[in-house]
């Protein structure tokens, strides 16, 4: 837990989290999209997933209720998140609002 928050703090980049489970159907769905979008942007934007049965105290904290669920942090500050399958489209659209 502290490495990740340390690393949602110091990033340089912004940090999108990506709240998954294995057994999370969605979540499958979601993780192609991730991938995309991670190698879009390359160093501009770090992409952490977070498995939430073996990290439930990070769960806990960002109250995730529901899988996926993505958050975009810069420098510790949380600028978006959402719940559910987002289209690749409107991830970017997010992601470049936030992203120089």
């Amino acid at each position: 837990m502290a490495k990740f928050t340390q690393l949602i703090n110091k990033s340089d980049a912004p940090v999108l989290v990506d709240f998954y489970a294995d057994w999370c159907q969605p979540c499958h769905a979601l993780a192609p999209i991730i991938r995309d979008v991670s190698k879009e942007y390359g160093e501009k934007l770090k992409v952490v997933k977070v498995n939430i049965d073996k990290n439930q105290q990070a769960a806990l904290k960002y109250q995730v209720r529901s899988i996926p669920t993505l958050i975009l942090f810069h420098k510790g500050k949380l600028l978006w998140r959402a719940a559910g399958v987002q289209g690749k489209q409107q991830l970017m659209q997010v992601i470049d609002r936030h992203v120089q």
